[in-house]
């Protein structure tokens, strides 16, 4: 019987240790800036076309490779990060595994080059699906250039599998911010399509924290600072009334390296107990520095979970750590015993004796005699007689030519009564007509019909109305929008305002006008009709929360996804009081769309009960 088992070749081993190492162009990002930051870079610039599909290029002013070190980094399982398994304990470096580089060129085109700071010359590699094109020596730079394109060129399923350019950017800057966060002492810059989106230059970590995500991000910060044998903490965290109900600015770095961890999570959380609304989630960048020895990297493909040895301990100094800092800043609400000292009476008033307040009284004063005019005042005899003496002329009849007509036509006219005004609406016929429909616990609307009676959710039907309503706006290109007195300006990080500037032909189209959107702020003098002005903060926040991460299984689409996000957010709320006309008018509404028996999140609106449901109910 012949053998069944063979070895792989080179570049098919390559090709699945890729679906491992490489799941998207974040994933080349990730590894490509690790390396640079090992190869001791103080300038790293990253360049993105097409969010990473056509290019990812990363430059830096590092250590450089030589002529046999830059042909042997792609070949698997070199490394030059560790030499025995013992290292695995002591890491200092961000890469180790030794595949990545060759996962990237089995699947890709690179182009590398590099050049050490010593050797007169570089030198640039051209490999194609781990085929080796060209070797050359070239004039460089000090540094090393990657640079990876046509990502998945020989795998078009894998390709396909990717998702949208704003997704993949957003998966891209994560990654650009959770490596930028961690070394503030580097200069980092990411350009994506011939535009600079980030220029971060050398500063500290609260710097760099604000430069990320905002100038109105320092305010938000509250410093924690702790020391012990286990392990050293320092960041920040948010204030509990900056706290979103996304997962967006929750950062932990273990040793300059970016974790996640659901167990440190819960210890912050439990710091903010009583001080935060339910759902939020307070924003925080903790750095904590332990010995190498007491953490083990290698257990998640990803490397972004770290198993602690002594998980408990670290979790009860984070938490009172957090707490501390919260109690510190006068975030938290404290009990305080002391005596206010605004209270305390002043000693100068000890031997003072109480005084009774003096009445002073006029006894000239007569209400009844006349006001006797001011010596330098005009009396109104003198005003009458100058006005009577200049007006007082033979040609005032000039002055009323042309009226005579104009008085005849209006005394031609008649006038009704306000005791014959009569009313739009006959009051007997309102009085008498029944009411078609009820509000139940400010949540549902009760109608009645032939078969029965019809139960319906308020809020769902306004949902479901507002978003057929925004969807054919957004499809036809024509909605109305109201002008603001006076612009609002909404304040954003960098990477909100990008995604915001994505969106904006799609909210245009719902009524949105803006005047200008910047690096950090947005100005908008109009907004939807339907759209009060102190909802569109909220409104914006949760639009962002909601799309940037990815597109909602249940949308078809992203404009499908804005729809349903502002119908959601501007939706009649359960527990508002609604009018006769008003809930006429929702139930006409609900049932003039095109699908009303669901809400754009696949709920039911309305459910129907029957008579034959309601006598079963009342049988005996």
């Amino acid at each position: 019987m012949s053998s069944i088992i063979q070895l792989l070749p080179d570049h098919v081993a390559n090709q699945i240790a890729a679906g491992e190492v490489v799941q998207r162009p974040a994933s080349v990002v990730k590894e490509l800036l690790e390396n640079a930051i090992d190869a001791r870079a103080s300038d790293i610039k990253l360049i993105i076309k097409d969010a990473g599909k056509t290019l990812v290029q990363v430059i830096d002013n590092g250590l450089g490779m030589s002529v046999t070190d830059a042909r042997l980094c792609f070949e698997r399982h070199a490394t030059s990060k560790i030499r025995q398994a013992e290292d695995l304990f002591d890491l200092h470096t961000k890469g180790f595994r030794g595949e990545a580089l060759a996962s990237i060129a089995a699947i890709a085109h690179v182009e590398l080059k590099t050049k050490q700071d010593q050797e007169e010359l570089g030198t640039h590699i051209i490999i194609e699906g781990s085929k080796f094109v060209s070797q050359d020596v070239a004039v460089l730079p000090k540094g090393t250039s990657f640079a990876v394109k046509n990502l998945f060129f020989n795998i078009p399923a894998r390709r396909n599998f990717l998702k949208s350019d704003t997704v993949e950017l957003r998966h891209i800057i994560d990654e650009f911010q959770r490596v930028a966060l961690a070394h503030p002492s580097i200069y980092f810059t990411l350009i994506h399509n011939g535009s600079e989106s980030f220029n971060l230059p050398n500063s500290n970590y609260r710097q760099r924290i604000v430069t990320v995500f905002g100038g109105k991000t320092n305010g938000k910060l509250v410093p924690v600072a702790e020391e012990t044998e286990i392990v050293t903490i320092n960041g920040f965290v948010g204030k509990p009334e900056h706290a979103k109900k996304s997962r967006g600015e929750q950062f932990f770095f273990v040793n300059d390296r970016f974790i996640k961890s659901g167990y440190l999570h819960h210890a912050i959380m439990n710091a903010y107990e009583g001080l935060l609304r339910e759902g939020n989630q307070p924003s925080y960048f903790l750095y904590l520095n332990v010995p190498p020895n007491t953490i083990d990297i290698n257990i998640h493909p990803t490397k972004t979970e770290i198993k602690f040895d002594d998980e408990h301990a670290l979790y009860a100094i984070l938490r009172s750590a957090v707490k501390h800092s919260l109690g510190q800043f006068n975030v938290a609400p404290v009990l305080d015993f002391d005596r206010d000292a605004n209270l305390d009476t002043p000693y100068a008033y000890k031997n003072k004796d109480g005084e009774f307040p003096t009445i002073q009284v006029d006894g000239n004063y007569n209400p009844f005699a006349a006001e006797k005019p001011r010596g330098n005042s005009f009396s109104s005899s003198a005003v009458s007689a100058s006005f009577k003496n200049q007006h007082d002329s033979t040609n005032w009849d000039s002055l009323y030519v042309g009226l005579s007509q104009d008085s005849q036509e209006v005394s031609s006219h008649s006038f009704e009564n306000h005791e014959i005004t009569g009313s739009l609406f006959n009051d007997k016929e309102i009085e008498e007509s029944p009411s078609r429909t009820y509000q139940i616990h400010k949540k549902y609307i009760v109608s009645s019909i032939k078969s029965g009676m019809l139960v319906i959710n308020q809020s769902r039907a306004h949902q479901r109305i507002l978003y057929e309503q925004f969807l054919t706006n957004i499809t036809v290109n024509k909605a109305s929008s109201q002008q603001l007195l006076f612009p609002l300006e909404l304040y954003f990080s960098n990477e909100e305002v990008l995604f915001i500037n994505e969106l904006k032909a799609s909210l245009e189209y719902t009524g949105f006008v803006f005047d200008a959107i910047v690096t950090d702020r947005v100005v908008i003098s109009g907004i939807p009709v339907n759209v009060q002005e102190s909802e569109i903060s909220i409104l914006f926040e949760e639009l962002i929360n909601t799309l940037q991460e990815e597109i909602p299984e249940n949308s078809f689409s992203l404009n499908d996804g804005i729809a349903k996000t502002m119908a959601k957010s501007i939706a009649i709320k359960n527990g508002v009081y609604l009018t006769e006309r008003e809930q006429e008018n929702l139930v006409n509404g609900l049932f003039a769309c095109k699908d009303a028996s669901i809400s754009p999140f696949n709920k039911p609106t309305f459910i129907t009960l029957s008579v034959e449901d309601l006598d079963k109910k009342f049988a005996i």
